[in-house]
């Protein structure tokens, strides 16, 4: 399922959608909400902004080796946050990056995305997903975890875990949406 409104644990209505060109426009105010900490922890390198090119780059993807979702509040149209999943070149895994309103850090959007890339990872025949987390972000991780995920240390970057979550092992109830 591509598209879905869900509420999150604080009762929030919020629409999960793909990602569109369109989407370009809400970047500008969801960005202004993202502290220059949550874009180190999520691009692995000390940024005060992202620049209009990135934002391209983040918005054209490939939808047969990507998919890219995003969460926004049904009441005000605002972009809450997004998660991207890249297939790797064998097609089997994909690698995910997510980020969120540094604000609503806590509130639940984060999971609701990780789930619905998932449930669509899932449903697109893949066998993994995975991805890489500093190892501060103690938020990140525990989130990982609580999805199945599993955690190691990276052997090739200090202070970074390489999360894993092999999708044929997951019941069907693991990734079911209520």
């Amino acid at each position: 399922m591509l598209s879905r409104h869900v509420t999150t644990i604080a009762g929030d209505k919020v629409f999960l959608r793909p990602l569109t060109v369109e989407d370009a426009t809400l970047y500008p105010d969801f960005l202004a909400d993202v502290t220059a900490e949550d874009l180190r922890l999520r691009f692995f390198a000390p940024m005060r902004q992202v620049n209009p090119d990135l934002i391209d780059k983040l918005i054209h993807y490939d939808p047969k080796r990507a998919m890219a979702f995003v969460a926004i509040d049904d009441a005000t149209g605002k972009l809450l946050g997004v998660v991207r999943l890249h297939d790797d070149a064998d097609g089997t895994s994909g690698e995910f990056a997510i980020l969120l309103r540094s604000n609503l850090k806590g509130h639940g959007i984060g999971w609701l995305l990780m789930k619905h890339m998932i449930v669509n990872a899932k449903a697109k025949g893949l066998r993994a997903v995975r991805g890489q987390v500093m190892t501060e972000n103690s938020t990140m991780l525990q989130m990982c975890g609580e999805l199945g995920f599993h955690a190691i240390d990276d052997p090739l970057e200090r202070g970074v875990k390489d999360v894993t979550l092999p999708l044929d092992e997951l019941p069907a109830e693991a990734v079911y949406f209520p």
